[in-house]
């Protein structure tokens, strides 16, 4: 039997069944700094974390006994891999079940900045509704409106696949084309700069690395088309917050649809006073069937290591090139 530590409890019944083979050692609480996080996993054969759990160097060269990592998420940069690598420690995450969970948050966002959903909300809320007039609230409508995509791995491909069904045009960016998809008239467009300029709605769907930490800059986002909104549901630290409060406040830009923010949970105050910023606390993968498949992968993948056989989901282990 091996001892498994896991930093919070997952929805659903899977640490439940993971417990019937092992010792489950769940804790409760805010998520722990690199030392005590290292003192919780001690000699733990396999760790059960969430993002904001930083596993370090320093945790891997402490935790002999380490056989794999298993991060609930699609993103690992909370990871240190090549620590892990060297390690010969399996990381694994959980792609594809929440594909669907995400793609779809992001058109809600999409959906709620564009008409101004939140801010009609908050209207009628506060007593300011008297009649429908033909000047209330105008929004943005988006048949014939050009979506650029930032990232085009699954999520991206299932946001691209609901805007077309709202009729927008679709433009992305990636390292490489994906004619694979067999979506009709989408474009490639392999300059990021170029996409920005003329894409009505810019969504990001990028993973977090050393090379995309503020890609979106103050010059990208005063590249963007004036009037244009940004959609953020992959990581926040993709955008530097500050410039995009400039570029919201100047009139640049006409509103923002953010899921996950720079230094989360911490939000830019600046964001939180503007009307035409919708805000959501990193909801993306957060309906109750994607959370409970998520879990059940993670414990998917902890058991297969743990008996001896390769993880079904792995980002970095034994016999995988090393971790980039």
């Amino acid at each position: 039997m091996a001892r498994v530590a896991v930093t919070s409890p997952l929805p659903g019944t899977a640490l439940e069944r993971l417990a019937q083979e092992h010792e489950v050692v769940i804790r409760n609480g805010p998520p722990l700094s690199g030392s005590e996080l290292a003192d919780f996993v001690g000699d733990a054969e396999a760790l059960i974390c969430l993002l904001a759990d930083r596993v370090t160097a320093e945790l891997f060269a402490s935790a002999r006994n380490l056989q794999v990592v298993a991060v609930y998420a699609v993103g690992v940069n909370n990871v240190d891999l090549p620590a892990a690598f060297q390690a010969g420690v399996w990381v694994t995450n959980t792609p594809d079940v929440l594909t669907d969970a995400t793609a779809d948050l992001t058109m809600a966002l999409l959906l709620a900045v564009t008409r101004r959903v939140v801010e009609g909300d908050r209207f009628v809320r506060e007593g300011r509704f008297t009649g429908w007039t033909p000047d209330l609230l105008l929004g943005r409508g988006l048949a014939g409106k050009l979506l650029g995509i930032v990232g085009f791995g699954r999520i991206g491909q299932a946001v691209a696949r609901r805007a077309q069904a709202f009729g927008m045009r679709v433009a992305y960016h990636s390292r490489r084309p994906h004619p694979e998809v067999g979506l009709p008239d989408l474009i490639f467009e392999p300059r990021l700069d170029e996409l920005l300029a003329q894409a009505d709605v810019v969504s990001l769907h990028c993973p977090l690395t050393p090379e995309t930490r503020h890609l979106i800059n103050r010059e990208r986002l005063f590249r963007m088309k004036k009037g244009a909104f940004l959609v953020n549901a992959a990581r926040g630290e993709v955008v530097d917050e500050a410039a995009l409060v400039e570029a919201l406040t100047s009139g640049h830009l006409a509103g923002a649809g953010l899921d996950v923010y720079e230094h989360e949970p911490q939000v830019h105050p600046g964001l939180l006073r503007l009307s035409n910023v919708v805000l959501l606390p990193h909801l993306g993968s957060a309906t109750r069937e994607t959370r409970e498949a998520m879990a059940d992968l993670v414990v998917d993948n902890v058991r297969a290591v743990l008996a001896g056989k390769p993880p079904v989901t792995p980002v970095v282990g034994p016999g995988l090139p090393p971790a980039p």
